[in-house]
């Protein structure tokens, strides 16, 4: 990369961490329990908004992995999740009433609270609907993984994000709050992603998924993106540019081998799909508070009214990790 390039990127860097820092006055804090972190803590970031039936799963789903700790950004919510995350001994709860696309879509609170408390952390940054998997993750816990990083002298973990569905109309199973997701939603695209090289940043871009051939059939190039870096050693020179897309500093984000070889990567569980994504699909259209004037609400807006089914005849049943590898969507690489 050219110098010029390098020191623009840099400049970039610079102006969203001082973006950042500015939005924390936009954050109230309800209970800040992260004087009880520890170094080898490994730790949980993420922005919600009305996610209160998903949270007893996401908290237990990472618990079990090791996850010590969640910082958590409530954007609003008015179905009791922010009351009922405050309660939980391992939560730091903020809130904040604030436009989210005026903060980059949630990234600037993101970047602030993982600069103020993720610095020599391992922090996963997520969606509540989404689900981490890795290689062995059915028996090995999160740490081990990112014990194997710091030996390998990695510092970003990549995972696509995997779009799963139910077989049947989208709201013909009603989600009992608290239940797991996978039960209902279990059904995926083995195929059908394209993926690109974003030559600015140097991460992978991947498309594709039932969301491109349902919704977007017609301009696929439009469609979601599916490339994430979640996981990450992070320093507070560190920032977020698009969502958990990519990073800066650009190193962070090879996280696949450009030699022909494969990195060792995990898989994001997207479970979008359950009989509430009408009603949050019309509640994120009015509010306009999503990427693009909410150009991605639009189009499921349009496609939902003809009460689509996702599954086809090309659908897998999500198993294991062990099958996700087999189909070439994660991979263990060299971690034995």
């Amino acid at each position: 990369m050219k110098a010029w390039q390098t020191y623009r990127l840099r400049l970039q860097r610079k102006r969203w961490r001082l973006r950042a820092l500015r939005k924390r006055r936009e954050l109230g804090c309800v209970v800040d329990r992260t004087a009880r972190l520890r170094p080898a803590d490994i730790l949980v970031f993420t922005t919600l908004r009305n996610e209160a039936a998903r949270l007893p799963h996401f908290l237990a789903h990472y618990r079990e992995m090791g996850v010590a700790h969640f910082l958590v950004v409530d954007n609003g919510s008015d179905d009791g999740g922010a009351e009922l995350l405050a309660e939980q001994p391992d939560v730091s709860l903020w809130r904040s009433e604030a436009s989210y696309k005026r903060a980059r879509f949630g990234m600037d609170w993101m970047n602030w609270l993982l600069r103020r408390h993720g610095h020599g952390h391992w922090c996963l940054t997520v969606d509540p609907d989404e689900l981490l998997v890795y290689p062995f993750c059915d028996t090995r816990p999160l740490k081990a993984l990112t014990d194997w990083l710091d030996a390998s002298s990695i510092r970003s973990f990549g995972a696509m994000l995997l779009d799963l569905y139910p077989k049947g109309p989208i709201g013909a199973r009603p989600f009992a709050p608290g239940g797991d997701p996978l039960e209902i939603a279990c059904w995926f695209d083995p195929g059908n992603y394209s993926i690109s090289r974003n030559h600015r940043y140097g991460n992978l871009w991947i498309q594709g998924g039932p969301r491109a051939r349902m919704f977007f059939a017609d301009a696929p190039w439009r469609a979601p993106a599916l490339n994430k870096i979640p996981l990450v050693k992070w320093d507070r020179r560190y920032t977020y540019v698009s969502s958990t897309h990519m990073l800066l500093p650009r190193g962070l984000n090879f996280v696949y081998d450009e030699w022909g070889g494969e990195k060792t990567s995990g898989l994001l569980l997207h479970t979008k799909f359950l009989d509430s994504f009408s009603d949050k699909a019309r509640e994120e259209l009015q509010r306009r508070q999503h990427y693009a004037a909410s150009a991605e609400y639009k189009a499921y807006a349009a496609g939902l009214e003809a009460e689509p089914e996702l599954w086809c005849r090309w659908s897998e049943r999500y198993i294991n990790w062990r099958q996700l590898e087999m189909l070439g969507l994660m991979s263990r690489g060299n971690w034995a």
